[in-house]
């Protein structure tokens, strides 16, 4: 593993918070989130507890990918708001202690930004991936739509094609697997830098990176992708020492040692394709994609999963990873399903997030979960939110639910104006209704972030020892703390190995007990002891 500069300190404590901005509050009435929306519901956050926010993409672009298709890095998109109202927002949150991250679109960029449209007229521009073939195009590749002959090669819809980083393996016989130290790929890798530069430079505290493992092509154990990234953290540590990389790759045993602070599990990625995250929340309902197996999760009313496929992964990576970074645990994110999906009811909710708060990963929660917004099915594909039949994103990207009033607070626009439609079931949660409640689920969260907050032995760094990873899955956390969860609807129980845990004392409970050395926990239930 390559000698890096120690991971910020800050990060170690950080509780995420994902939002989705066009989607999370509008301020001026055109339906659309923008940044003076979340600025405006900053407090919301601050009370929370959370300290980190993570931003998809606000950059400007056509939208054919939500924002993932940039045409401009180092402008924001119109819909936002303007380039001050990102700083206002950034100072908002700063001065309530939470840092502002963005979405770094890395691997590709919308067929509309000036370096393609100066591509695809330009037979020596290289960058990106460019066959001059005139007799048919390799398999992947896209018709040039300029006077330059052959086809570029897209990185995810056809819209964005891929920026070039070179291949990691050349053929003479494929004359575009240009090597890795071309002119084209120094020159997106010097662009990276400048990018990233300039955010920072600005105030923010770090970047997400899309699709992190895409960027160097034919890369089959990811060597030159890994020292891609080696190459920018090594410079990140020395021009911006206290900012934060996290990567979406989904194998933080790769992503870590190539430079990245942090790496999500994923619904996809590393040797089981995603299984790790997938094994606890999937239950076959919202995003679901063709090729996967499972059958069961754990956090699932049936109790006929496991967390030992959760807990054997976590294990694993840990070990190749140690104290050179994290592991950071989001309860949905914007590509995949909320936690309320399909029959799982606001009742089940409390044990995950009793779970995900109390486990050695960076917590990252998904705008709304804290209050059980659910996935919303049957929406119609909205800036390229449909991958498969199966797959529709944009039931995870609906409008944030505030108050209990038609529009639910998210924008003053007529709801057919809305960025995606709002839940339409009456019964819908929402914040103001949820903070008059000190029984909600949002008072829970709240309190468990605090906890996780003012307890070392809960948060990141501190060991845990699990003891039974069936129902009740029941786990101590520094020698201090006792969690047990059960997410199926049957009550659970398990008996402590001698001699248990003496005197255990309820700090959070969902009607789990601890006599002498047996933990019973009811269906749906969760404790949270100091002994």
């Amino acid at each position: 593993m390559p000698s890096f500069r120690p991971v910020p300190a800050w990060l170690a404590d950080a509780v995420l918070y994902q939002i989705y901005p066009q989607s999370f509050a509008d301020s001026n009435g055109d339906g659309i989130g923008d940044f003076n929306g979340v600025t405006e519901r900053i407090d919301h956050l601050a009370w929370l507890g959370v300290n980190t926010v993570w931003l998809n993409p606000c950059f400007a672009s056509p939208f054919d990918d939500a924002g993932y298709d940039v045409s401009d890095y180092l402008s924001v998109a119109p819909r936002y708001g303007t380039a001050d109202d990102l700083a206002n927002l950034v100072d908002a949150a700063r001065r309530r202690g939470i840092r502002v991250m963005l979405d770094l679109v890395a691997g590709h960029t919308s067929d509309r930004h000036p370096w393609f449209q100066a591509a695809i007229d330009d037979p020596a521009d290289q960058r990106y991936i460019w066959t001059e073939a005139r007799d048919g195009l390799p398999p992947g590749f896209v018709p040039s739509p300029g006077l330059r002959a052959g086809g570029y090669l897209p990185n995810f819809f056809e819209s964005q094609p891929a920026l070039n980083f070179g291949y990691a393996r050349e053929n003479p016989a494929e004359p575009w697997r240009l090597p890795v130290h071309a002119e084209g790929p120094r020159a997106n890798r010097a662009a990276l830098r400048e990018i990233m530069d300039h955010w920072l430079r600005l105030g923010l505290a770090g970047f997400r990176v899309d699709m992190a493992h895409s960027l160097v092509k034919d890369d089959p154990d990811l060597t030159e992708t890994g020292r891609l990234w080696t190459e920018l953290r090594e410079w990140l540590d020395a021009t911006h020492p206290d900012a934060a990389l996290l990567a979406e790759w989904g194998d933080p045993a790769v992503s870590v040692p190539a430079g990245f602070h942090s790496d999500f599990f994923l619904q996809f990625g590393g040797p089981s394709d995603g299984l790790p995250l997938r094994s606890l929340w999937n239950n076959g309902h919202g995003t679901v994609a063709d090729h996967w197996t499972q059958k069961h999760c754990y956090f699932d009313a049936d109790g006929g999963g496991t967390a030992g496929t959760f807990v054997t992964a976590w294990e694993s990576v840990s070990a190749v990873i140690g104290d050179q970074g994290f592991i950071t645990l989001p309860t949905a994110n914007h590509d995949f399903s909320r936690l309320a999906c399909g029959p799982r009811t606001a009742e089940q909710l409390p044990a995950a997030f009793a779970f995900q708060l109390t486990w050695p990963t960076l917590p990252a929660i998904y705008y709304g979960d804290e209050i059980g917004m659910r996935y919303l099915p049957g929406l119609p594909d909205h800036e390229g939110s449909v991958l498969d039949p199966g797959y529709n994103r944009a039931g995870s990207r609906t409008p944030m639910q505030w108050d209990d009033t038609p529009g639910a607070g998210f924008s003053t626009a007529p709801e057919d104006r809305y960025y995606l439609p709002l839940d339409p079931d009456p019964g819908r949660p929402d914040v103001a209704t949820q903070r008059a409640d000190p029984g909600s689920l949002l008072h829970l969260v709240r309190r468990l972030i605090a906890l996780r907050t003012s307890t070392p032995e809960l948060g990141s760094r501190s060991p845990v020892n699990v003891l039974h990873s069936g129902y009740p899955l029941v786990y101590t956390r520094g020698d201090a703390y006792l969690v047990a969860v059960n997410p199926r609807r049957e009550p659970a129980s398990f008996t402590l190995p001698a001699p248990g845990a003496p005197g255990a004392r309820p700090v959070e409970t969902g009607g789990a007990t601890v006599d002498g050395q047996e933990v019973t926990v009811p269906g749906f239930g969760w404790g949270i002891f100091a002994y």
